[in-house]
């Protein structure tokens, strides 16, 4: 017995001594940074806890390791080898390096985000966690990418154009390190009648915003992109600058006052009478709501008691007219529930309450004037897409405001009469409604060619008269202007020169010259034929039955181009010029502010770059 128990004695000891001599060799493992031996079988992870089996070898800890904590892989020494080198960690292949990468550059570009955003720690601790194998590319590698996108979109853009009329919207903004600059858009339609916008370019100013030098920007823009004699108008604010830089003395386009801006200036002419003390009154009111907490976790309380929506109270913005209409509408719902706070003295002092509480003629006016408002700003939002033809809408929609919708009647009260009588006065006049020029503006013009609109059922009979020979004339001096280019095209060789009546002339005027002796010899029924085939193409389209109120003018003109070919390349022109200069997106949405400030951050090295390959995604 003695001797069994010695021998099994002897055995523990040998198995003990063996246990710790393998505990000791695979210590040598990086890998038992992480792990603690719980017995011969088994390892603990000191990271989560998690027990594997362990059978003499590092496999499934190494694997447990670099599926379950890759970020602690990395050391805080960019010279020390990683444990996950150590351990032989699975390099990152090609193909999904490269989607990451360019992954990387989108989001650059979609989100603006400064280029160097790559040597944020934040975003190295990201990348290494989610693919621990794939080498971060640095700052110059992103840039290189995003200059290679930004010359290949360029050439592809310039393709593009290359025969397109265009018209341009300008926007002047301010980064948060006060740099100026002007982004230039160009807005076309496709031959398959698809209506495009594209930024051209984005530069900074380093010059007073003058006209001359605003002009200058625009021409220089023009002329970059090869755009020269195909732009056919420029839609801008009502800025005196803006306005002066597109005067005829200075570019060669047509100047378009932006509807939405029009519009705002004459909606604040109306907001300058007694509904600006309710504006004033109501703000103060929704300001104390939003800087309280007590009162902000009391209306909430409020809100539940009554039934009533969990809305946020809407404070109002100078720079957004809509905001105003949005504050009157969540007050109005609210009404219950925020005078109920002001009442309760363990919220608000007396003090406070007597000068927030809004008199009740205050909310009687703001629910009168909330239809007008609303109808408002559905006109705006209706004139400010982008990918949509608007500026056909613009006077068919001034009309309609002027003679309908702003028009005083029994049943408005004197307040809100005011109101609409202002407005209706100040917009007749920035649009300059009574003028004896509006039927050669271009928003009519493309009112005629848009086939809803073309009867001008919202002018007086005369003026339709006047409206639709204004259409003829520009049809006939845009087919005379074709012929011209395309007898001169022929000849035109680069700088060389003829010999016209003995003198050396250019090969273009010479062609031109040709031109008028060859009408000259053909006589006044040539002349007269080709302009009767001019009329009779008009008079065909306007004899043609309109289209639905809600039909796209472009989708008609792409069935019915071959009808009347001479007048959809005319639209083709004025339809692509858009009614408002910024996007619905911009005139009114928080999504647009958010662009604002995401723009507003970047670094003046690559603004240009960032903001084209972001717009023409």
């Amino acid at each position: 017995m003695r001797d069994n128990e010695r021998g099994r004695l002897r055995r523990r000891q040998q198995q003990r001594r063996k246990s710790t001599q393998r505990m000791r060799r695979t210590k040598r493992s990086a890998v038992w940074s992480h792990f603690t031996l719980v017995n011969d079988n088994d390892a603990k992870c000191t990271i989560c806890g998690s027990i594997l089996k362990y059978n003499k070898s590092t496999t499934s800890l190494n694997y447990h390791l670099s599926t379950s904590h890759s970020a602690v892989l990395q050391t805080a020494s960019g010279t020390q080898p990683t444990i996950a080198m150590a351990l032989g960690r699975r390099v990152c292949d090609s193909t999904k390096a490269e989607g990451i990468t360019q992954r990387i550059c989108n989001m650059v570009t979609t989100d603006m985000l400064p280029i160097n955003v790559v040597e944020g720690q934040g975003f190295q601790e990201l990348i290494k966690y989610v693919e621990p194998g794939y080498n971060i590319p640095s700052r110059t590698t992103i840039t290189t990418r995003l200059e290679a996108s930004y010359a290949k979109k360029k050439t592809e853009l310039r393709t593009q154009l290359a025969t397109a009329n265009v018209a341009l919207t300008t926007d002047c903004w301010t980064s948060l390190t006060t740099e100026s600059y002007i982004t230039v858009t160009c807005h076309y339609i496709e031959p398959d009648w698809r209506v495009k916008s594209a930024v051209l370019l984005t530069e900074s100013i380093t010059v007073r915003h003058t006209a001359d030098n605003l002009a200058d920007k625009l021409n220089q823009a023009v002329e970059t992109w090869g755009l020269t004699g195909r732009v056919v108008a420029c839609v801008h604010d009502n800025a005196w600058n803006i306005v002066s830089a597109n005067s005829p003395t200075r570019v060669n386009w047509h100047s378009v006052p932006c509807f939405a801006h029009t519009l705002q200036l004459a909606i604040n002419d109306g907001f300058a009478t007694y509904i600006n003390r309710v504006i004033i009154a109501a703000s103060r009111l929704v300001q104390h709501f939003n800087h309280s907490s007590l009162a902000n976790i009391a209306l909430k309380a409020k809100q539940q008691q009554m039934q009533l929506p969990s809305h946020k109270l809407i404070q109002s913005c100078k720079t957004r007219w809509n905001s105003v209409s949005e504050m009157f509408n969540r007050l109005t719902e609210q009404r219950w529930a925020v005078s109920a706070v002001l009442s309760d003295r363990t919220v608000t002092k007396l003090s406070d309450a007597r000068t927030l509480e809004l008199r009740d003629e205050y909310w009687q006016l703001m629910e009168d004037v909330a239809p007008v408002l609303e109808t408002l700003k559905c006109a705006t939002t209706v004139m400010s897409g982008e990918t949509e033809v608007s500026v056909s809408d613009t006077y068919p929609i001034t009309f309609s405001l002027i003679n309908v919708h702003l028009k005083t009647d029994e049943e408005d009260t004197s307040k809100v009469g005011e109101f609409k009588s202002r407005v209706c006065t100040s917009l007749s006049e920035r649009m300059k409604i009574a003028s004896d020029d509006l039927m050669s503006t271009p928003p009519m013009i493309a009112t005629m060619l848009d086939p809803k609109h073309k009867h001008l059922g919202f002018l007086t009979p005369p003026r339709m008269v006047t409206a639709h020979a204004k259409l003829l004339e520009v049809l006939a001096e845009t087919e005379a202007e074709a012929e011209c280019k395309s007898a001169t095209s022929a000849d035109a060789i680069g700088g060389q020169q003829e010999l016209v009546g003995g003198r050396a002339v250019p090969v273009q005027a010479a062609g031109l010259q040709r031109r008028s002796a060859y009408a000259l010899l053909m006589g006044e029924n040539y002349t007269t034929r080709s302009t009767n085939d001019v009329e009779k193409e008009v008079d065909s389209f306007l004899k043609d039955p309109p289209p639905l109120l809600d039909s796209s003018p472009t989708t008609w003109w792409k069935v019915n181009e071959g009808r009347f070919p001479r007048l959809a390349n005319l639209a083709r022109k004025y339809l692509a010029i858009p009614g408002t200069s910024v996007p619905s997106e911009r005139v009114f949405s928080a999504a647009g502010l958010t662009v604002n400030r995401l723009r507003t951050r970047l670094t003046p090295d690559h603004v240009d770059l960032l903001i084209f390959l972001n717009k023409n995604r």
